[in-house]
């Protein structure tokens, strides 16, 4: 008789239209033979599999179930019994609606299963055109009825649709409100409460036409006034009258002509403050019963900013008193709220008509008269400035765009509306920054070229990005270079600090969508050094800040980028923060690891890079494989570069060394034979050996440029010992002798004389899985030379 059990809660509505708790249990359904029919049935979750039944209730077919929040099962059992059931679960919320819809024969993804004249076949066929419910005489001696009537019909939707016919067609509001203005002259406290629960059922009936009858000019102030003699306050009532007559004023601050337009404003404030004020916050039951007065309020602004957007005239005097100079700032700060207050109201607009809205506010002169006022000192008019602003470029950022180039052309860059922004950004004196992080985002949204648009005339990207770059980066980035003139920043408080990470996160979101343009301004203006001094700052998230935007540009894979990197050894600063950093187990611990590991797996040339300048202070890092790897991988590309004669051709003794493990490696001497030929310059001297000739031999020649005392964390990498001819040379690993050069000279060309050179490793080397396979496909694969095997004597060195 059951099926999956779900826990609810159930619930009746009592007597006060308040919701009573009748216990928890676990729901199912099933045919029960009493009922004749497919049933609800609640059993009590502390009494067991055959608890006590908490609710036994048939589905009826005619009786209209609502769904609610995906959790709520509401219904009416008999004329004044209403039911819910609220789940725990949302899955048995679904399962338990899908069999009331699949007895009433509904689709399970309407909310409610009957239509509002659908209660019962009899009510079927009434005849509509009547009310269909009668109402007592609105009378003294019947208020208590009636707000009996007014709290059964609410819970029953057809109940409820003709309690509103009947309301309407009756003209019973203005009944009622005579009847309120009779208690209060007689101080009847009981007709007052009757009259407050009547007056909230009304709203509760959500009807347009009742609406547009308590919210008219004489009768508004009364339906407010029932509102202020709520029951639950003990007979003390509000004094929402006195506020909205005495305290609150209405200025016009330019003057309206139009009756019809003011009159408008005036009930929309009114019917704002009923639905926000007045009204007791609706019940999980009652939230959908307002959704008309919430379209009221919507409607009304609508047709407000359709009637202020034809009157030319109000619209031009408008912006005239904004820009003049004569304007006191008093005037000058309402005009300014006014014209916040009407940009606000045109988010209730469709886009399409929100964007002719601002279009024709743009060619009024809303752009000139913002820039007029963000000029000013007044920082509340500036606060406001901003906020309109704000809507504009949110509504239409190409506007914006196109008014800010024409600008250029007549105008200085300090005086630009767009540098006008940013300088506001970086003289913010609220210490959060608030304003800064508003104006930020806003700068970001104008230099996004995903809203930027292209025609067959013209890029729009293309022509403001670099107006961008060329009158106003500087702005931009000016605090920034003043702040990182030294190793370490000038200024390091917490509101310099915040400041910089904004200017931060707006660049590292240009490296992320433009391409030359900001590479072009890091490079030239040498940006990713002054950045990483603030790696040096005592503000952890700053210190983030710039190496999240030094992360973004390797993640690139730019060789432009890389190679200034290495020209200008901007990985110093990391290894020094890093190091300064010590054993703590932090974000910035993480951030700098991770950069490293990217660079390992990815980017072959920072990774030779990277072993060459700074392994002897990273390599007793242990607790992550991540510095050996590097040195491993640079390994890898060594072997690619130095040992191949062609793209795919191995000697039989380069083979047999990299076929040679890692132990017999150490410490022992290998029999090389060098050519007869000359040692040329730059090891060959054939263009295809230049060619061949492996590029970190490059990074040496500027490593040496360095002076000694930039290179403090640099270390040496494992060197080799070659002895020619009686001489020994050391050369580094990442600078290859040239006798262990493929195609060089001293190579192993044929018909040389051997000559011995001893191999010395100082360092042994790991390696990592995924190198001995990337070892395989560069060398197993390849074909080999037919030239007779060389011997490799081998001897253990004490």
């Amino acid at each position: 008789m059951t099926d999956t059990r779900r826990r609810v809660k159930v619930y009746t509505l009592n007597e006060d239209r308040q919701w009573d708790d009748r216990g928890t249990g676990h729901v199912s359904s099933g045919y029960v033979e009493r009922l004749k029919g497919m049933s609800l049935l609640v059993r009590a979750e502390s009494d067991g599999e055959s608890g006590s039944l908490l609710l036994e209730s048939k589905i009826n077919p005619n009786t209209a179930y609502q769904k609610q929040q995906d959790t709520l099962i509401v219904w009416s059992e008999a004329e004044n019994y209403d039911l819910a059931l609220s789940f725990q679960e949302k899955a048995g919320c679904d399962e338990i609606w899908e069999k009331i819809c699949q007895v009433q024969g509904k689709d399970p993804s309407v909310d409610i299963t009957q239509e509002l004249v659908d209660e019962s076949e009899e009510e079927r066929f009434d005849d509509m055109s009547s009310p269909g419910l009668e109402l007592p005489p609105c009378e003294l001696g019947h208020l208590e009825e009636l707000a009996e009537l007014v709290a059964s019909s609410l819970p029953s939707p057809l109940r409820r649709e003709k309690l509103a016919l009947a309301v309407e067609n009756e003209g019973y509001i203005r009944k009622l409100l005579e009847l309120f203005r009779q208690c209060e002259d007689l101080e009847n406290a009981d007709g007052l409460h009757h009259l407050y629960e009547i007056v909230k059922g009304i709203f509760l009936l959500n009807r347009t036409a009742l609406f547009e009858v308590m919210f008219s000019e004489e009768c508004i102030m009364d339906v407010i006034g029932c509102l202020e003699h709520d029951p639950a306050l003990g007979g003390l009532p509000r004094r929402h009258r006195d506020f909205l007559t005495k305290t609150a004023r209405f200025k016009e601050v330019i003057p309206i002509g139009d009756p019809e337009l003011r009159a408008k404003i005036h009930q929309t404030y009114r019917v704002q403050y009923i639905q926000d004020m007045v009204l007791p916050t609706p019940s999980v039951f009652e939230e959908n019963m307002l959704s008309t007065l919430h379209s009221f309020i919507f409607f009304n602004k609508v047709e407000i900013v359709g009637m202020l957007q034809d009157d030319e005239k109000f619209l031009t005097d408008l912006f005239a008193q904004l820009t003049d100079e004569a304007t006191d700032d008093d005037k000058r700060h309402e005009l300014v709220n006014f014209l916040k207050e009407f940009c606000a109201f045109s988010q209730t607009l469709q886009p399409q008509n929100r964007d002719t809205f601002f279009k024709t506010l743009s060619n009024m002169g809303i752009l000139p008269a913002l820039e007029v006022i963000l000029g000013m000192d007044d920082v509340q008019v500036r606060g406001a400035a901003t906020d309109i602003f704000s809507y504009l470029v949110e509504c239409n950022p190409s506007m914006v765009r196109e008014f800010i180039m024409q600008e250029s052309q007549q105008n200085d860059d300090d005086i630009l509306l767009i540098n006008l922004i940013i300088e506001h950004m970086i003289c913010d004196s609220d210490p959060e920054l608030g304003g800064a992080v508003q104006l930020m985002g806003l700068l970001r949204t104008l230099v996004d070229p995903e809203n930027m648009m292209a025609t067959a005339n013209k890029t729009e990207k293309t022509e403001f990005l670099s107006f961008f770059y060329k009158h106003c980066m500087h702005v931009l980035s000016a605090p920034l270079l003043a702040n990182t003139t030294d190793d370490k920043p000038s200024r390091d408080d917490f509101q310099t600090s915040q400041l910089l990470a904004l200017i931060l996160e707006l660049l590292t979101f240009c490296v992320e969508h433009h391409t030359y343009h900001i590479k072009n301004y890091i490079i030239n203006k040498d940006i990713l050094r002054r950045v990483l001094v603030l790696t040096a700052s005592q503000h952890a998230f700053l210190a983030l800040c710039a190496l999240r935007f030094m992360r973004r540009i390797i993640g690139l894979k730019d060789e432009f980028y890389n190679r200034y990197i290495m020209k200008n050894f901007l990985f110093e600063p990391v290894v020094k923060a890093f190091l300064s950093n010590g054993a703590r187990y932090n974000l910035m611990n993480s951030a700098i690891i991770e950069m490293f590991e990217y660079v390992r797996v990815d980017v072959k040339s920072l990774t030779a890079h990277i072993v060459e300048n700074y392994w002897k202070a990273l390599e007793d890092v242990d607790y992550v494989q991540t510095f050996k790897g590097l040195k491993l991988r640079m390994r890898s590309i060594l072997r690619n570069h130095r040992f191949r004669r062609d793209a795919r051709m191995l000697d039989d003794d380069e083979e047999m060394w990299f076929n040679a493990d890692e132990e017999e490696l150490e410490d022992c001497e290998a029999v090389v034979p060098p050519s007869d030929n000359k040692i040329t310059k730059a090891s060959g001297g054939t263009a295809e050996n230049e060619d061949l000739m492996d590029p970190i031999s490059k990074f040496m020649e500027r490593k040496k440029l360095k002076d000694s005392d930039d290179k403090e964390v640099l270390g040496k990498s494992s060197s080799f010992k070659l002895s020619f001819s009686g001489s020994t040379t050391k050369t580094s690993l990442s600078s290859p002798p040239a006798s262990l050069r493929p195609g060089s000279p001293g190579s192993g060309a044929k018909g040389s004389p051997p000559t011995a050179a001893t191999v010395t490793t100082k360092v042994g080397l790991v390696d990592y899985p995924d190198d001995d396979e990337e070892d395989e496909e560069d060398v197993g694969g390849e074909s080999k030379e037919e030239t007779p095997p060389l011997s490799k004597k081998s001897k253990l060195s004490s």
